[in-house]
């Protein structure tokens, strides 16, 4: 499944998801072959990419994949070397930023200093010539939208990052941007505040219908927020899909290992690459892979089994408690390790160097070239 294979495939489910939210109708996104070159590293290498009317999708990968680079693309503080970016099918690679009708929210908050919270989110909407009554209620009705009312008089500097970052999102949005444009808006917050704030993000999307391009390197982020995730490498989209089948059925060994946790184990194909055999059982690919060979299986900790046996396949080293569920970490024979997901109630049982048996279920799994 190739990346623009999955992006067109699943356009009109997103289009209807967004409709079924109660969204008003948004803008449709569309780069085409976008490409760009910073001396000689090459930014974006022929970026495709449909966004449907209403969508949210986030851009995730390692940091100089490429996402930032496409955004301002989109946005038009940067401009391709090749390609087109399409708005409803109208082309506006060369249009100025400035008469894109697009909203932007940065890392840095990047909020007037002298203003207070309603000026500032006021401030697209007097650029626009708006009457100062009808700019002050629209502010007005934003700082509710994001929980803000009462901090309409403060400036910036009496607000904590949380708050500042509402104060930006609600600014973005005073304008009914055509499309709403997110560059790590929350990575410069806390834990708790960033959970908060995604959470709010998401339900403000929704509610408004706003086509939104988000760019994260978080991938817990990415998938929660999401209805379509495109993770990026070298510039290129790797992969384009639903949160649960980019988790669950990773095109790419890239993607796999960048999407949560991996575990590698060696195994061998056959069946003409129709199967692999790993911890002495035989089990499907996904996919499909080589003819025959030696390869590494791709596997989660939550795909894993593993219980004590006096004469199993491996020895604890250690584990994590993580809530309702535990990390067991798990040496094999070759001191190749293993993480295995349990319940955190049978993980009690397993104290670092219990003899346990590691397995696998029949179910299809991803195969790589072998690292070793």
């Amino acid at each position: 499944m190739t990346a623009n294979e999955t992006t067109a495939g699943e356009t009109g489910a997103a289009t209807a998801a967004g409709a079924a939210a109660g969204g008003r109708a948004g803008t449709s996104v569309s780069l085409r072959g976008l490409t760009r070159a910073f001396g000689a590293t090459r930014a974006l290498d022929e970026m495709s990419l449909d966004i449907a009317s209403g969508e949210l999708v986030a851009l995730l990968g390692p940091s100089g994949c490429g996402k930032t680079t496409a955004l301002r693309i989109v946005a038009g503080f940067e401009y391709a070397d090749a390609g087109q970016v399409l708005i409803d099918g109208k082309d506006i690679t060369g249009v100025p930023a400035s008469r894109r009708d697009m909203g932007m929210v940065f890392q840095s908050y990047s909020l007037f200093p002298n203003m207070n919270a309603l000026d500032n989110v006021a401030f697209g909407l007097r650029m626009r010539k708006v009457g100062g009554g009808a700019r002050r209620r629209r502010a007005g009705e934003l700082l509710e939208m994001v929980g803000l009312s009462a901090q309409a008089g403060q400036f910036p500097h009496q607000l904590s990052g949380g708050q500042q970052q509402r104060v930006a999102l609600a600014r973005a949005l005073a304008v009914e941007p055509r499309v709403l444009l997110l560059d790590e808006p929350l990575s410069a917050l806390d834990a708790k505040v960033r959970q908060q704030l995604r959470e709010q993000i998401r339900t403000l999307q929704q509610r408004l219908g706003t086509t939104t391009l988000f760019v994260t390197h978080d991938q817990e982020e990415a998938l929660s927020m999401s209805d379509r995730v495109g993770v990026m490498r070298a510039g290129r989209l790797e992969q384009v899909a639903e949160p649960a089948v980019l988790y669950s059925r990773p095109a790419t060994a890239f993607v796999a290992e960048f999407v949560g946790t991996m575990n590698r184990l060696p195994g061998e194909l056959g069946g003409g690459g129709a199967a692999v055999t790993v911890l002495g059982v035989t089990v499907p690919v996904q996919d499909g892979g080589p003819a025959s060979g030696p390869v590494d299986a791709l596997v989660r900790p939550e795909d894993l089994t593993v219980t004590a046996a006096e004469d199993g396949n491996g020895i604890v080293a250690g584990r994590t408690f993580l809530g309702a569920v535990s990390r067991v970490e798990v040496l094999l024979s070759g001191e190749l390790a293993v993480s295995v997901d349990v319940a955190s109630a049978a993980a009690l049982a397993m104290a670092p160097g219990t003899a346990v048996q590691v397995s696998l279920p029949g179910t299809p799994v991803l195969v790589a070239a072998r690292t070793d």
